[in-house]
């Protein structure tokens, strides 16, 4: 007896007509949208839109990097890569590829590969090290002009060479990675479904021939738009600038060759997704710090001792200042982050001595030399009413 093969669902072939970008962009959302369980509306946007970009990297002097980050195992982060890589071109799945085999990849030919990086926690984890040259690999490739460059030839014969480094990259892990990529990246904080949350399992055999044809629809359509796109400055929301505005330009340089709603849809999804990881990341340590020391801690007091700052600072609970590497910050290490940044006349920030109304002398640190780092470092302060510290 023969078994009957399972139909494929109906999948535009390759060869229709792809003028209409935004309606393909939306048949790409909704093949997202069968498999993964995405945290907001913003997240299928972004990723869609990545999906694209990814056909029309010469276009672009940067390309973001596309973060599927979650705090436990079994949030769909492997099936949204796996979706991901069904839909750009030359995927090349990455879970324990070197640097040096990834900058030989990408160099090695006309086309350079998507790579796709899954348990990148296992690279970056607080367990595996530092990883400095795999660091350094995914950041260059971040621009166009990104190079790695290695010694090449037989002992006392080496040469120097440049080996290109651009291309496109998706990760997927547990917890965050190095601030230098999350900076560089669009960053989607994945997360278990909830029970009213279904979707659609995925069968490679099945799925992946549909996914390949919106693929190639998508190569096709960026065929014909790529003078259009590489020409375009798209127009930033307000209050996206410097790094974001990088990571975000190429996406809504396509969502504007492709028209349609996706424009509205496109800049929406930045603004959130970047408010985002404004609140969640924070940037680096040294940021936060100077976040907690602002909203938590100051509160609008002019001045606060030292010993009062490390006790407001290690009583928060989601904070890491009582457990940096097995101990809570003390003074002498507040002194240290705190040098490494300038009061507005550019000297380090320092503390001073602070008069207690009880005629004692204590050390501790004033408001106005923090101001300056604060309105530099800092996202606006929430919207919530404080008691001043005392």
């Amino acid at each position: 007896m023969t078994l009957a093969t399972p139909p494929l669902k109906s999948s535009p072939s390759p060869t229709e007509d792809v003028g209409d970008g935004a309606l393909l962009l939306d048949e790409v959302e909704a093949f997202h949208r069968r498999f993964n369980a995405f945290p907001s509306e913003a997240a299928y946007v972004a990723v869609a839109l990545w999906d694209a970009h990814a056909h029309l990297l010469d276009c672009f002097d940067s390309t973001p990097r596309m973060a599927f980050l979650s705090p436990e195992p079994g949030s769909g982060k492997s099936r949204a890569l796996e979706i991901v890589e069904t839909l750009v071109p030359n995927p090349m799945v990455a879970v324990n590829a070197s640097a040096a085999a990834l900058f030989r990849a990408v160099s090695a030919g006309d086309s350079p590969p998507t790579i796709l990086f899954d348990e990148i926690d296992t690279i970056f984890g607080p367990k595996a090290g530092d990883n400095e040259e795999l660091r350094g690999w995914i950041n260059a490739g971040h621009r166009r002009s990104g190079v790695t460059y290695r010694c090449v030839g037989d002992g006392s014969n080496q040469t120097v060479q440049a080996f290109p480094s651009y291309c496109a990259v998706a990760v997927a892990g547990l917890g965050s990675l190095p601030d230098t990529i999350l900076t560089r990246s669009v960053i989607i904080r994945m997360r278990r479904r909830a029970p009213n949350e279904h979707v659609e399992p995925f069968r490679a055999r099945l799925h992946t021939p549909e996914g390949n044809a919106l693929r190639d629809r998508l190569a096709k359509w960026a065929s014909t738009t790529r003078e259009r796109v590489a020409g375009a400055w798209p127009a930033m929301p307000d209050g996206v600038t410097d790094r974001p505005a990088d990571v975000w330009e190429p996406l809504l340089a396509v969502a504007d060759a492709i028209g349609g709603h996706w424009p509205e849809r496109a800049r929406k999804a930045c603004v959130e997704l970047v408010e985002a990881s404004k609140t969640n990341d924070k940037g680096s340590l040294g940021i936060r710090l100077l976040c907690d020391l602002r909203d938590h801690v100051f509160n609008g007091a002019d001045r606060v001792p030292t010993v009062a700052i490390l006790a407001g600072l290690t009583a928060k609970d989601d904070a890491p200042w009582g457990d940096l590497n097995g101990k809570p910050l003390d003074s002498r290490g507040l002194a240290k982050w705190l040098r490494e940044y300038v009061t507005a006349d550019n000297t380090p920030i320092n503390p001073r001595n602070i008069r207690t109304a009880s005629g004692s002398v204590v050390k501790g640190y004033y408001a106005a030399d923090l101001y300056d780092a604060w309105t530099r470092y800092c996202p606006p302060p929430p919207e919530k009413s404080a008691t001043s510290a005392t």
